[in-house]
């Protein structure tokens, strides 16, 4: 194994010891096949630049379109989003040479002057191997990307990325509030830079990829994600009780509902079960924006007839914690249910 990865194969060695040792003898789709993808999908594809056309039923027509994906997937696609593709292009090109470091620098973070804990690999908690991620990533509070003062290139296009995605999540959120009836500053006032995260991810190849996930099947536990991900593809969901694969568009953004904003809107919209397959013969990047609010936050629908009871956001994140220590996965919003 290149020393740049991880050494999954001897820390996991309990879990991964006998895969790996029998590896598969087909690659390509048929590990896809093995885990379940009926077919390759594409995301409801939305352009935001109607937003700023004057006519008013044209910017309207567009926000039915991000509520009803919000309600009918959980997942959507947005172009004319306000970045670049030159500013795509530099975060993918600097988030890969941090990346090829060696491992051993990474694991000290010397690579990046961000928070301890900053860099993270594989599943601590993985107790099977269907609990366990074949994946890198750099989970970078937004209050480190503001203090870093553009000191290198990569601290510079993220800022730039992150910028305009924390105003796209502002925007994004505010307009499927406002299609629910609800209008109020709530995200303005809890969903704050020293509150957000940005996450870069890397999926290395994979000798066993009918067997392990690049990210194990999960929902993402804040409002909104914000994600662009290369054209190596790998990102799955479940739509329909059936797993689909979302064909790569390098133009555009993902956007997904969490499960937050599915237990604020009393299940109008839909925080949805997602995945990353991994691949046997290339790595594969994405960069993901995570729109959460403070720890304190109460997050409640309003609703007489609510789904879920009202709860912190801290109450939240412990009792996931909690499960993933005692269970090895996420259990989630059915915890808080009424």
């Amino acid at each position: 194994m290149d020393s740049t990865d991880p050494p999954f194969d001897e820390t996991y060695k309990k879990l991964l010891g006998k895969t790996l040792r029998e590896p598969d003898n087909q690659l390509g789709m048929s590990s896809v096949n093995k885990l379940g993808v009926v077919e390759e999908c594409e995301l409801p594809l939305i352009d935001l630049g109607r937003l700023s056309l004057e006519e008013l039923g044209e910017r309207e027509k567009c926000k039915l379109e991000i509520a009803r994906a919000s309600q009918e997937w959980g997942f959507f696609q947005v172009v004319n989003h306000g970045i670049s593709s030159e500013i795509l292009e530099k975060v993918r090109r600097e988030q890969a040479k941090v990346f090829k470091q060696p491992f051993h620098r990474k694991s000290r973070e010397e690579s990046l002057s961000f928070s301890a804990g900053t860099y993270r690999w594989g599943t601590p908690t993985a107790t099977c191997l269907r609990q366990f991620s074949w994946s890198e990533a750099f989970h970078i509070p937004m209050t480190d990307i503001s203090a870093s003062n553009n000191s290198n290139s990569l601290s510079s296009s993220m800022e730039q990325f992150a910028t305009i995605v924390a105003n796209l999540a502002q925007n994004l959120a505010e307009i499927l509030m406002e299609k629910l009836g609800r209008k109020s500053s709530f995200f303005k006032e809890n969903c704050l830079p020293s509150t957000c995260y940005l996450r870069l991810n890397r999926y290395p190849p994979c000798p066993v990829p009918s067997q392990v996930f690049g990210l194990m099947p999960h929902t993402d536990s804040d409002f909104l994600t914000i994600l662009h991900q290369d054209q190596v593809g790998g990102l799955q969901l479940v739509k329909n009780g059936r797993w689909f694969a979302v064909k790569p568009n390098s133009e555009a953004l993902i956007i997904n509902i969490g499960d937050l904003f599915q237990a604020w809107s009393n299940d109008v919209y839909k925080s949805v079960e997602h995945r990353v397959v991994t691949n046997p013969l290339v790595e594969r990047f994405s960069t993901a924006y995570f729109f959460c609010p403070s720890c304190d936050t109460e997050i409640e629908s309003g609703c007489e007839s609510s789904v879920y009871k009202k709860f912190s956001f801290r109450e939240y994140r412990e009792q996931v914690q909690e499960d993933v220590k005692n269970f090895g996965y996420k259990i989630g919003l059915p915890r808080f249910r009424v």
